[in-house]
Protein backbone atom coordinates (compact mmCIF):
# COMPACT_ATOMS: atom_id res chain seq x y z
CA UNK A 1 0.00 0.00 0.00
CA UNK A 2 2.86 2.53 0.94
CA UNK A 3 4.90 1.38 -2.05
CA UNK A 4 1.78 2.05 -4.30
CA UNK A 5 1.30 5.61 -2.89
CA UNK A 6 4.92 6.34 -3.17
CA UNK A 7 4.56 5.24 -7.04
CA UNK A 8 1.52 7.49 -7.53
CA UNK A 9 2.76 10.44 -6.05
CA UNK A 10 6.30 9.93 -8.34
CA UNK A 11 4.13 9.61 -11.32
CA UNK A 12 2.72 12.74 -10.92
CA UNK A 13 5.58 14.57 -9.54
CA UNK A 14 7.66 13.99 -12.02
CA UNK A 15 4.95 14.82 -14.73
CA UNK A 16 4.36 18.43 -13.29
CA UNK A 17 8.12 19.04 -13.00
CA UNK A 18 8.93 18.15 -16.44
CA UNK A 19 6.05 20.86 -17.28
CA UNK A 20 7.83 23.47 -15.02
CA UNK A 21 11.12 22.99 -16.07
CA UNK A 22 9.34 23.68 -19.47
CA UNK A 23 8.14 26.99 -18.26
CA UNK A 24 4.79 25.44 -17.98
CA UNK A 25 2.22 25.78 -15.25
CA UNK A 26 0.21 22.27 -15.53
CA UNK A 27 -3.17 24.56 -13.98
CA UNK A 28 -3.26 27.06 -16.53
CA UNK A 29 -1.32 26.08 -19.76
CA UNK A 30 -3.78 23.83 -20.61
CA UNK A 31 -6.36 25.71 -21.73
CA UNK A 32 -4.29 26.99 -24.76
CA UNK A 33 -5.00 24.16 -26.80
CA UNK A 34 -8.12 22.78 -24.73
CA UNK A 35 -11.13 21.43 -26.90
CA UNK A 36 -13.42 21.00 -23.64
CA UNK A 37 -15.05 23.77 -22.02
CA UNK A 38 -13.30 25.51 -19.16
CA UNK A 39 -14.32 24.03 -15.77
CA UNK A 40 -12.96 21.26 -13.34
CA UNK A 41 -13.24 17.34 -13.80
CA UNK A 42 -17.37 15.84 -12.92
CA UNK A 43 -18.23 12.10 -12.62
CA UNK A 44 -20.70 12.12 -15.27
CA UNK A 45 -23.23 9.80 -13.14
CA UNK A 46 -22.99 11.93 -9.74
CA UNK A 47 -22.28 15.27 -11.01
CA UNK A 48 -19.71 15.58 -7.94
CA UNK A 49 -16.28 17.35 -9.51
CA UNK A 50 -13.05 15.86 -8.71
CA UNK A 51 -10.48 17.30 -6.05
CA UNK A 52 -6.94 17.73 -5.21
CA UNK A 53 -4.61 16.25 -7.46
CA UNK A 54 -7.03 14.51 -9.82
CA UNK A 55 -8.27 17.73 -11.38
CA UNK A 56 -4.34 18.07 -12.28
CA UNK A 57 -4.37 14.23 -13.61
CA UNK A 58 -7.48 14.84 -15.36
CA UNK A 59 -7.53 17.91 -17.01
CA UNK A 60 -3.42 16.82 -18.53
CA UNK A 61 -5.56 13.82 -19.87
CA UNK A 62 -8.41 16.26 -21.39
CA UNK A 63 -5.98 17.90 -23.49
CA UNK A 64 -3.50 15.21 -24.14
CA UNK A 65 -6.30 13.16 -25.73
CA UNK A 66 -8.14 16.10 -26.98
CA UNK A 67 -11.49 15.23 -25.29
CA UNK A 68 -14.59 17.47 -25.75
CA UNK A 69 -15.80 17.40 -22.23
CA UNK A 70 -14.81 16.81 -18.71
CA UNK A 71 -16.93 14.38 -17.45
CA UNK A 72 -15.69 11.28 -16.73
CA UNK A 73 -16.78 7.74 -15.19
CA UNK A 74 -15.64 4.55 -14.12
CA UNK A 75 -16.15 1.18 -15.68
CA UNK A 76 -19.50 0.05 -13.65
CA UNK A 77 -20.59 3.16 -13.92
CA UNK A 78 -20.68 3.53 -17.40
CA UNK A 79 -22.53 0.15 -17.62
CA UNK A 80 -25.18 1.25 -15.09
CA UNK A 81 -26.14 3.97 -17.48
CA UNK A 82 -26.35 1.73 -20.09
CA UNK A 83 -23.85 2.96 -22.17
CA UNK A 84 -20.17 0.60 -22.03
CA UNK A 85 -16.35 1.72 -22.34
CA UNK A 86 -14.94 0.78 -25.88
CA UNK A 87 -12.73 -2.11 -26.18
CA UNK A 88 -8.74 -0.91 -26.68
CA UNK A 89 -9.32 2.12 -24.10
CA UNK A 90 -7.04 3.52 -21.85
CA UNK A 91 -8.51 4.77 -18.55
CA UNK A 92 -7.16 7.28 -16.33
CA UNK A 93 -5.72 6.63 -13.13
CA UNK A 94 -6.97 8.93 -9.97
CA UNK A 95 -6.64 8.22 -6.60
CA UNK A 96 -8.75 8.60 -3.14
CA UNK A 97 -6.89 9.63 -0.07
CA UNK A 98 -8.40 8.44 2.95
CA UNK A 99 -7.19 7.39 6.56
CA UNK A 100 -8.29 3.87 8.60
CA UNK A 101 -7.13 2.28 12.28
CA UNK A 102 -5.42 -1.41 12.07
CA UNK A 103 -6.96 -3.16 14.28
CA UNK A 104 -3.70 -3.97 16.79
CA UNK A 105 -3.52 -0.28 17.06
CA UNK A 106 -7.15 -0.08 17.80
CA UNK A 107 -6.56 -2.76 20.53
CA UNK A 108 -3.54 -0.80 21.69
CA UNK A 109 -5.03 1.85 22.09
CA UNK A 110 -8.26 0.55 23.88
CA UNK A 111 -5.88 -0.87 26.46
CA UNK A 112 -3.40 2.02 26.93
CA UNK A 113 -6.34 4.60 27.25
CA UNK A 114 -5.33 6.85 24.30
CA UNK A 115 -7.16 7.74 21.04
CA UNK A 116 -5.28 5.14 17.84
CA UNK A 117 -3.23 6.78 15.66
CA UNK A 118 -4.88 6.40 12.37
CA UNK A 119 -2.63 5.12 8.75
CA UNK A 120 -2.91 7.33 5.78
CA UNK A 121 -3.75 5.59 2.32
CA UNK A 122 -3.95 6.20 -1.45
CA UNK A 123 -6.01 4.33 -3.29
CA UNK A 124 -5.73 3.67 -7.12
CA UNK A 125 -9.07 3.84 -9.47
CA UNK A 126 -9.38 4.23 -13.01
CA UNK A 127 -12.12 6.50 -14.80
CA UNK A 128 -13.01 6.61 -18.80
CA UNK A 129 -13.79 10.28 -20.64
CA UNK A 130 -17.37 10.01 -21.43
CA UNK A 131 -15.63 10.33 -24.88
CA UNK A 132 -14.33 6.89 -24.66
CA UNK A 133 -17.96 5.71 -23.90
CA UNK A 134 -20.69 4.21 -26.17
CA UNK A 135 -24.19 4.09 -25.42
CA UNK A 136 -24.55 7.17 -22.88
CA UNK A 137 -27.45 9.17 -22.55
CA UNK A 138 -27.19 12.53 -24.80
CA UNK A 139 -27.09 14.77 -22.06
CA UNK A 140 -23.87 13.25 -20.28
CA UNK A 141 -21.73 13.23 -23.38
CA UNK A 142 -21.79 17.08 -23.16
CA UNK A 143 -20.41 19.91 -21.24
CA UNK A 144 -22.73 22.67 -20.40
CA UNK A 145 -22.21 26.07 -22.20
CA UNK A 146 -19.68 28.09 -20.15
CA UNK A 147 -20.41 32.13 -19.68
CA UNK A 148 -18.62 34.40 -21.65
CA UNK A 149 -17.28 37.47 -21.81
CA UNK A 150 -18.89 40.59 -19.78
CA UNK A 151 -21.17 37.79 -17.88
CA UNK A 152 -18.44 36.23 -16.20
CA UNK A 153 -17.87 39.82 -14.32
CA UNK A 154 -21.36 39.63 -12.06
CA UNK A 155 -20.31 36.13 -11.78
CA UNK A 156 -17.16 36.78 -10.24
CA UNK A 157 -18.02 39.70 -8.18
CA UNK A 158 -21.30 37.58 -6.02
CA UNK A 159 -18.73 34.92 -5.08
CA UNK A 160 -16.13 37.51 -4.07
CA UNK A 161 -18.72 39.35 -2.57
CA UNK A 162 -20.26 36.21 -0.46
CA UNK A 163 -17.05 35.82 1.13
CA UNK A 164 -17.52 38.95 3.34
CA UNK A 165 -13.46 39.47 2.69
CA UNK A 166 -12.07 42.95 3.68
CA UNK A 167 -10.54 44.19 0.03
CA UNK A 168 -8.77 47.70 0.31
CA UNK A 169 -8.28 49.77 -2.93
CA UNK A 170 -6.00 51.27 -3.76
CA UNK A 171 -1.90 51.56 -4.48
CA UNK A 172 0.16 49.73 -7.22
CA UNK A 173 0.14 46.10 -5.25
CA UNK A 174 -1.69 43.04 -4.21
CA UNK A 175 -1.55 41.57 -1.68
CA UNK A 176 -3.23 39.31 0.96
CA UNK A 177 -1.75 40.56 4.53
CA UNK A 178 -2.66 38.05 7.43
CA UNK A 179 -2.30 40.34 10.49
CA UNK A 180 -4.85 42.23 9.60
CA UNK A 181 -6.77 39.93 7.70
CA UNK A 182 -7.21 41.94 4.73
CA UNK A 183 -7.29 42.17 0.65
CA UNK A 184 -4.92 45.10 -0.98
CA UNK A 185 -5.71 45.70 -4.89
CA UNK A 186 -4.39 48.29 -7.52
CA UNK A 187 -8.06 50.39 -8.90
CA UNK A 188 -9.89 48.36 -11.65
CA UNK A 189 -9.12 50.73 -14.53
CA UNK A 190 -5.03 49.54 -13.93
CA UNK A 191 -5.88 46.09 -15.43
CA UNK A 192 -7.49 46.86 -18.43
CA UNK A 193 -9.43 43.89 -18.54
CA UNK A 194 -12.21 43.98 -15.74
CA UNK A 195 -12.07 40.31 -16.01
CA UNK A 196 -8.28 40.33 -14.58
CA UNK A 197 -8.83 42.53 -11.39
CA UNK A 198 -11.28 39.67 -10.59
CA UNK A 199 -8.40 36.85 -11.24
CA UNK A 200 -6.19 38.46 -8.90
CA UNK A 201 -8.99 38.66 -6.42
CA UNK A 202 -9.24 35.11 -6.70
CA UNK A 203 -5.74 34.47 -6.13
CA UNK A 204 -5.77 36.71 -2.85
CA UNK A 205 -8.79 34.64 -1.43
CA UNK A 206 -6.58 31.81 -1.51
CA UNK A 207 -4.48 33.24 0.72
CA UNK A 208 -7.61 34.66 2.74
CA UNK A 209 -8.54 31.19 3.47
CA UNK A 210 -5.77 30.22 5.41
CA UNK A 211 -6.57 32.50 8.04
CA UNK A 212 -6.33 31.17 11.71
CA UNK A 213 -10.19 31.94 12.23
CA UNK A 214 -11.12 30.19 8.61
CA UNK A 215 -9.00 26.90 7.35
CA UNK A 216 -6.13 27.92 9.63
CA UNK A 217 -3.48 26.86 6.46
CA UNK A 218 -0.83 29.89 7.88
CA UNK A 219 1.19 28.99 10.26
CA UNK A 220 3.66 31.89 9.55
CA UNK A 221 4.98 31.66 5.72
CA UNK A 222 6.36 35.16 5.39
CA UNK A 223 9.31 33.94 7.88
CA UNK A 224 10.31 31.20 5.72
CA UNK A 225 10.95 31.37 1.98
CA UNK A 226 10.26 27.75 1.20
CA UNK A 227 6.91 28.01 3.13
CA UNK A 228 6.06 31.20 1.64
CA UNK A 229 6.70 29.50 -2.00
CA UNK A 230 4.44 26.23 -0.60
CA UNK A 231 1.27 29.15 0.00
CA UNK A 232 2.35 30.90 -3.21
CA UNK A 233 1.48 27.19 -5.30
CA UNK A 234 -2.17 26.48 -3.11
CA UNK A 235 -2.96 29.97 -4.01
CA UNK A 236 -2.19 30.09 -7.30
CA UNK A 237 -3.82 26.08 -7.72
CA UNK A 238 -6.79 27.57 -5.84
CA UNK A 239 -7.48 30.65 -7.98
CA UNK A 240 -7.02 28.38 -11.15
CA UNK A 241 -9.18 25.53 -9.66
CA UNK A 242 -12.03 28.26 -8.91
CA UNK A 243 -11.34 30.34 -11.82
CA UNK A 244 -12.42 26.88 -13.71
CA UNK A 245 -15.37 26.04 -11.89
CA UNK A 246 -16.67 29.81 -12.20
CA UNK A 247 -16.03 29.14 -15.55
CA UNK A 248 -13.33 31.73 -16.26
CA UNK A 249 -9.74 30.63 -18.17
CA UNK A 250 -7.45 30.68 -15.68
CA UNK A 251 -3.86 32.86 -16.54
CA UNK A 252 -0.75 33.05 -15.49
CA UNK A 253 -0.39 35.34 -11.83
CA UNK A 254 3.06 34.14 -10.17
CA UNK A 255 5.64 32.80 -13.38
CA UNK A 256 8.37 34.01 -10.98
CA UNK A 257 7.60 31.50 -8.31
CA UNK A 258 8.26 28.00 -10.91
CA UNK A 259 11.83 28.25 -9.75
CA UNK A 260 10.77 27.78 -6.20
CA UNK A 261 8.04 25.57 -6.78
CA UNK A 262 10.81 22.74 -8.65
CA UNK A 263 12.95 22.99 -5.53
CA UNK A 264 10.31 21.92 -3.42
CA UNK A 265 8.17 19.08 -5.94
CA UNK A 266 12.03 17.88 -6.21
CA UNK A 267 12.34 17.51 -2.44
CA UNK A 268 9.42 15.81 -1.55
CA UNK A 269 6.98 14.42 -4.30
CA UNK A 270 4.17 14.24 -2.00
CA UNK A 271 4.12 18.55 -2.06
CA UNK A 272 2.29 18.39 -5.12
CA UNK A 273 -0.51 16.35 -3.28
CA UNK A 274 -0.77 18.67 0.07
CA UNK A 275 -1.08 21.94 -2.62
CA UNK A 276 -3.50 20.23 -4.79
CA UNK A 277 -5.58 19.40 -1.32
CA UNK A 278 -5.32 22.69 0.25
CA UNK A 279 -6.54 24.30 -2.79
CA UNK A 280 -9.08 22.70 -3.04
CA UNK A 281 -10.30 23.04 0.37
CA UNK A 282 -9.82 26.68 -0.11
CA UNK A 283 -12.21 26.89 -3.20
CA UNK A 284 -15.01 24.69 -1.41
CA UNK A 285 -14.54 27.41 1.37
CA UNK A 286 -14.61 29.79 -0.72
CA UNK A 287 -17.74 28.82 -2.87
CA UNK A 288 -19.53 27.67 0.47
CA UNK A 289 -19.56 31.45 1.91
CA UNK A 290 -22.63 32.22 0.27
CA UNK A 291 -24.75 29.45 1.73
CA UNK A 292 -23.18 30.33 4.77
CA UNK A 293 -23.99 34.04 4.91
CA UNK A 294 -27.12 32.84 3.75
CA UNK A 295 -28.28 30.55 6.77
CA UNK A 296 -26.31 32.66 9.15
CA UNK A 297 -29.23 35.78 7.97
CA UNK A 298 -31.95 33.31 8.43
CA UNK A 299 -31.01 32.12 11.94
CA UNK A 300 -31.03 36.17 12.90
CA UNK A 301 -34.40 37.13 11.96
Amino acid sequence: MGQDRSSLQGEVTQRIIAELEQGRQPWVQPWDDAKATVGLPRNAHTGRCYSGINILILWARVVEQGFAAQRWLTFHQARSLGGNVRRGEQGSTVCYADRFIPKAESDKALIEGREARTIAFLKRFTVFNVAQCDGLPAHLVVDDVAPQGQELVPIAHRVAEATGAKIRIGGKQAFYAPLTDHIQLPPQFAYGVPINWYRTLLHELGHWTGHSSRLNRLADPFLDKAEYAREELCAELASSFLCAELGIVPTVRHADYIGAWLEILREDDRAIFRAASHASRAVDYILNCGSDREEADLAAR
